[in-house]
């Protein structure tokens, strides 16, 4: 097992923001992305406060070997008052930015897509002037689902890689690496912002990451995440290299260089993390 470098090491935090938050999201019977993908920077988010909001329930139907989002048990009911309990919540808290993921639900027959059109919709009509970011799975690719989630306008669509091509079979077996770029494809014809991401660490070269930056160009994608991969439980793939952050600083160079308007590299950056920055970077 490789031994974790003090730079990609994260203190939780201020424990009472921690608890505040999720008693806040708890009385309305929310997840987040954050607690359910033990996100190591959640201690810092919840303090000022911001979250990413999981839909959809905090089950996935997909069994990626990164994540450690529940994948054994039954997905969950659609509950029908999540919509509003987000909006609901994210004015409570004074969210100016609001992300909004899910998990996978291949057992739907839109993937989900229809609830995140809800959940965009209640957050508009409950709170002016706020950004909407939503981070989607790839509906298998649905044309149809798509459009229901492109229709409802959020400011910023993001569909993460996670990883490169070679590592598929491993890291995400019931995805498709050329599928999730039609999808962004399709956001930015859609006029979205556009945005991805992936994990470094799990065994892969340089010339593959920077492979994947190229293909994220030529798809239209104004944005980019690089991370380091963290095992987030012993279940879940081990850590195959620590990359040194001014690796890290040379993929960002590289992908800003490609054209990309936005990369944010670095060992915690996460799709979410410091999102609400990526548009004053995005404005014209």
């Amino acid at each position: 097992m490789k031994r974790l470098p003090s730079w990609a090491k994260k203190t939780l935090g201020p424990l009472g923001a921690l608890h505040e938050m999720k008693s806040i999201l708890r009385k309305r019977n929310l997840h987040t992305v954050c607690e359910s993908a033990r996100c190591p920077n959640i201690g810092e988010c919840f303090s000022k406060p911001t979250a990413t909001f999981l839909i959809l329930g905090d089950v996935c139907t997909r069994t990626c070997a990164f994540c450690s989002v529940d994948k054994r048990a039954r997905p969950l009911i659609v509950d029908p008052e999540e919509p509003m309990n987000i909006a609901v919540t994210a004015k409570e808290l004074g969210l100016r930015h609001v992300v909004v993921t899910s998990v996978t639900r291949d057992d739907l027959p839109d993937g989900g897509a229809g609830h995140f059109a809800l959940t965009i919709k209640a957050i508009r009509d409950n709170i002016s002037r706020i950004l909407i970011e939503v981070l989607t799975p790839d509906f298998r690719g649905n044309e149809g689902a798509l459009s229901v989630v492109f229709e409802a306008c959020p400011d910023i669509f993001n569909h993460n890689l996670e990883t490169v091509p070679s590592l598929y079979s491993l890291v995400r077996p019931q995805a498709d690496y050329r599928r999730s770029l039609v999808v962004l494809a399709a956001s930015k014809r859609a006029g979205l912002i556009t945005k991805s991401g992936i994990m470094v660490g799990l065994g892969e070269t340089p010339s593959e990451v920077r492979e994947v930056l190229k293909d994220l160009k030529d798809a239209g994608c104004d944005a980019v995440t690089i991370g380091q991969y963290l095992r987030p439980t012993r279940e879940n793939l081990e850590v195959r290299e620590y990359i040194e952050p001014e690796v890290f600083k040379e993929y960002e160079e590289f992908g800003k260089a490609l054209g990309l308007r936005h990369v944010y590299s670095g060992p915690f950056v996460r799709s979410s993390y410091n999102a609400e920055k990526l548009m004053d970077e995005l404005k014209p």
